[in-house]
Order: structure tokens, then sequence, then C-alpha cells
């Protein structure tokens, strides 16, 4: 063969290697781990949505908390599903803990959490959260969250602004601009490559609040990146009144207070107010004048539940519990 042959045979050999590189994620298996506890009609729009997608799970792990003994989850019937039912006593329940046991026993290449009211808006949200592995250095997707048609007009600017329309890759270089959102990824419905999580040792065993941004931090730490996925997309948004938005906050206080070299590094409350004085403008644009006194009582609600919550450790256990939401968890 001549050397214009020879650089032809060199040039489709490089180009199939490029490709398999390319094309290597849609290989990946992904298990998806849901833990569930009082479920509704969203956890089965949910699975049914699971098996509608482009690329199928290998496995559904759900883990159940069981409140009473005997107590079964439901499980809508799908032909040709894999689905596999773990009950969790709801005293060994922990938000890191028991998603670290269903991540025991999987044994796939991509760990996929999601919780059971965050439904696929579409058949390609398992697809486009695989994509970002393309890049060796992704170790973690995460998912856009869209309102629910109940959403009031704070709660849907609320997800607008933390789960915008354009992606992006996140790294520890983006600490400067972005502060502790460079952290932020929601196992409301996030994967994780499996060998870097398991590099990492997995979510920590036990915490109120927070495994996943806990998890991103370690993957930034040791050089990994985490991809915002914004064409993976689920309907998923909350309803809280004011006092359980100051249980969460509370809840948000204190797992920034057990992990102080990850979230007292970063100041939170500059997130915060940031966030109230954008909706605060955009309230002034749309005209909705009634909604700012809203707006003010539930920022206050939520600021006293953090500012407690960092200061857990010095009130008394009985205030704790009462301030919590996840009460169990203080037991």
């Amino acid at each position: 063969m001549n050397q214009q042959g020879n650089e032809t045979m060199e040039h489709i050999t490089n180009d199939d290697k490029s490709t398999k590189k390319r094309q290597a994620w849609k290989d990946y298996t992904v298990d998806v781990i849901i833990p569930t506890y009082r479920s509704d009609d969203r956890f089965f729009r949910l699975m049914e949505m699971l098996y509608k997608q482009t690329k199928k799970p290998n496995r559904v792990i759900v883990l159940h908390t069981e409140e009473y003994e005997g107590q079964e989850q439901p499980i809508p019937v799908i032909m040709g599903s894999n689905i596999t039912l773990v009950p969790i006593k709801k005293k060994d329940f922990d938000h890191g803990g028991t998603r670290k046991y269903g991540a025991s026993i999987s044994d796939a290449d991509v760990l996929m959490f999601m919780t059971q009211d965050a439904v696929p808006v579409d058949e390609y949200v398992i697809e486009k959260l695989l994509e970002p592995y393309e890049n060796p250095l992704v170790g973690a997707t995460y998912a856009r969250q869209l309102p629910d048609e109940k959403a009031d007009l704070l709660e849907r600017y609320t997800r607008y602004y933390n789960y915008p329309k354009t992606g992006r890759l996140k790294s520890s270089k983006d600490l400067e601009e972005m502060g502790i959102k460079t952290f932020f990824c929601s196992n409301v419905c996030a994967t994780y490559r499996k060998t870097y999580y398991s590099e990492l040792g997995g979510f920590v065993d036990k915490t109120i609040f927070n495994e996943d941004m806990i998890m991103a931090s370690g993957m930034m730490k040791a050089g990994y990146q985490i991809a915002y996925a914004a064409e993976a997309k689920v309907v998923h948004s909350h309803h809280y009144s004011y006092l359980q938005q100051f249980t969460r906050n509370f809840d948000l206080g204190v797992s920034h207070n057990q992990y102080p070299d990850i979230f007292q590094a970063v100041k939170s409350e500059t997130e915060g107010i940031k966030l109230v004085k954008k909706t605060l403008k955009y309230l002034i644009e749309k005209k909705k004048y009634t909604l700012i006194p809203d707006l003010i009582i539930s920022s206050g609600f939520k600021f006293l539940g953090y500012q407690l919550g960092k200061r857990y450790d010095i009130l008394p256990e009985n205030l704790i519990v009462r301030c919590s939401m996840n009460k169990s968890y203080w037991k």
C-alpha cells in the first residue's frame, strides 16, 4: 500500500476511535433509584415515563420507607419492566444513607436518582442526562425542573431562576463567579458516573439534607465536573406554607453547620438575597404588587429558619425537633 493509502487508513482508524469514544455513553447501563414514602399518582406517572424513554433503565430500584411494619408500596404493572422493591424502616431512613444503600445494590455504569414526585416531561430525559458523559471529566449531571400547573407565580419564578433554559458545565474554577451555586446538583433528578461516585465513597451515611451537593463538592475537589443538562426536563415544584418553608430551611441550615468546609467557605445568604431581589424586580415589572407581601413574609420565614438551623447545636433538643422538617432524623 502506498503512502497516501497508509495515511488514509490511519485517518479512518482515528476517526473510528473518535466515534467510539463519542458514542460510548450510549452503551452505559443506567439504574434508577427512587426513595418513596406516601407516594401519590405522580409516582405512577414517573414510572410510566421511565419505560417510555429512548434510553431504557436497566433496573428501577424503589426504596420504600415503611411507616408501619408490613406496609407495601403498590407498584404499577409495566410489562417487561425490571423493578426491585426494597423496604426501608422509617427509623432507618436517611437522605444520604438510604440512597447510598440503593447505590450499593446497583451494578450499572450510571446511577440515576429521582424523587417520587418528579415526572419526566418527555422520553429524552435519560438520554439527555447521559450525553455530557462524552466528556470523561464529567462525574454527575442533573436535570432542569419545571413548575407544575398548580405552582403560583413566586414558585414559577424560583424554578426558572434556579433552572435556566441554558445548560452549563461547572467545575471548581467557577467558585469565584457562582459561589455556592457551583456545588448545586439536585437528586430530584440527577445521575452519577458509578466509578467516580465509588471512588469518593458514595453519599455520606447520615445527613439531614444536601447529600447531592456534598457529593458534587467532593467530585469537584477531585478534579471532576458537574453538568447541568437543561434539555433533560422533569416537572417538579413545591407548594410550601410559611411554616414548611421555615422547617425546610432550618434543615438546610443544619446541613450547612455540619459540613462547614463545604458550605461555610462560601456564603449561602448572598445567593438567597440575590434571588429575593430578582424576584421583587420581576413582580414589579409584571405589576404583581399584591404578591410582594407574600415574597417578604416567605423570605423572612426562610431566613429565620436557615439562621436557626445554622445554630442548631446551641438550641434545646425539643426545640430542634419542632423546627425540623425531617423529625425522624433526630430520633
